[in-house]
């Protein structure tokens, strides 16, 4: 199916009322023509999350990431300011870093050219010869980096309004947990066999929970409490009261400033178009995610605490506790998502009647069908 195919059937799709509404078409997610209109008019257009602010704490420290194929460095600069730039070398085009870590020069290993942190090039071997070169014109292109909330953002749109604008309505609803001031206490790299759209659905809806999670989290909620507003144009979310069955999910006993429900909802929040966030008044977690072909997906997966679990004693303690549960969690996410999309191979696939606990899951592709079009 074309890419024009396949955007029409999802605006088809999207155009009947929510009490009416269907998953999504397969050819959006099976299609490779619909996955390059999503990197060129979501990925490449979007804020995307790099990790957490704190991942960075040191000038020279880096990271990196790929945005709809570009090769990108995220760094703490000498003044110890969060930046990114291209992380493709001015002279043969090699890249520059690999995975994380900590440099004080960027050097290409390819032919030395340096690099200041700041982008600028420092060094060029062997070039005193080439009466054409001149070492200023061969900056690194710098690239928009801000930090939300404690989020690591990034976006290769030069015009897209900050994510403190956007995502105002986020800090409306769950300022009140202050959730730049979570520690975060590990951070991992996953690659599943599934579409990146397929695991970002699993998190908006919790109708899964009781049966997918079953042997971890699913006996803690209840589908009948579970509620799932209408949400907002850069992001959607739904929110959970939890027992105590997740002693790591209600509020520390010293925090005395949260009252009543508020000590035990938690929130998940889906930023448009692929951070997830869990958060909790006694931790969080998140995954980021970028596509890696219609049949793969890289997991930036993450997490930490409440101000009050790191203050706590046991903290340690509390960490091993929570990191278990969300590894067996995760797990369970990927046995059901990687399902899905063998799924989605059938000749019998066809989409089903969305639940009113799918009502994220709605308004997700109604915004990629607005962003795609036809």
């Amino acid at each position: 199916m074309n890419t024009c195919a396949a955007s029409a059937e999802l605006n088809e799709n999207v155009a009947a009322p929510f009490d009416q509404a269907e998953a999504m078409p397969v050819a959006v997610y099976t299609s490779p023509d619909f996955l390059e209109l999503e990197q060129s008019r979501i990925f490449a257009g979007s804020w995307l999350c790099a990790g957490r602010t704190s991942s960075l704490p040191t000038p020279g420290d880096y990271l990196t990431m790929t945005i709809a194929d570009e090769p990108v460095i995220v760094l703490r600069d000498a003044q110890g300011e969060l930046c990114a730039m291209s992380n493709v070398c001015r002279h043969r085009m090699s890249l520059l870093l690999e995975g994380k870590g900590h440099v004080s020069v960027i050097t290409c290993p390819y032919h030395a050219w340096s690099y200041g942190l700041d982008g600028a090039l420092r060094g060029a071997p062997a070039m005193d010869q080439n009466k054409s070169f001149c070492k200023e014109k061969f900056r690194l292109p710098q690239i928009r980096c801000v930090d939300w909330q404690g989020w690591i953002m990034v976006t290769l749109d030069p015009d897209l309004p900050l994510p403190q604008e956007l995502y105002a309505d986020v800090d409306r609803l769950v300022g009140y947990l202050h959730m730049q001031d979570y520690v975060q206490t590990f951070s991992e790299q996953h690659r599943w066999n599934t579409n990146w759209k397929i695991l970002a659905e699993n998190f908006m809806e919790s109708y899964h929970l009781p049966m997918c999670h079953s042997g971890t989290i699913g006996g803690s909620t209840k589908l009948r409490e579970m509620v799932c507003p209408e949400g907002f144009p850069a992001f959607n979310y739904h929110h959970i009261l939890k027992d105590d069955k997740v002693p790591l999910a209600l509020a520390h006993p010293e925090n005395t400033t949260l009252q009543g429900d508020d000590r035990r909802r938690t929130w998940l929040l889906a930023i448009y178009p692929s951070l997830l966030i869990t958060l909790t008044p006694g931790y969080f977690w998140y995954l980021s995610l970028t596509p890696d072909g219609v049949d793969h997906v890289n997991i930036l997966y993450g997490g930490g605490l409440s101000p009050e679990f790191m203050a706590d004693p046991q903290a340690q303690e509390h960490f091993a506790s929570l990191k278990t549960l969300l590894d067996e969690v995760n797990q369970e996410d990927q046995g059901c998502t990687e399902r899905v999309w063998k799924g989605l191979q059938s000749r019998f696939a066809v989409p089903g009647t969305l639940s009113h606990l799918e009502r994220p899951n709605y308004e997700f592709a109604s915004w990629i069908s607005q962003k795609v079009g036809i």
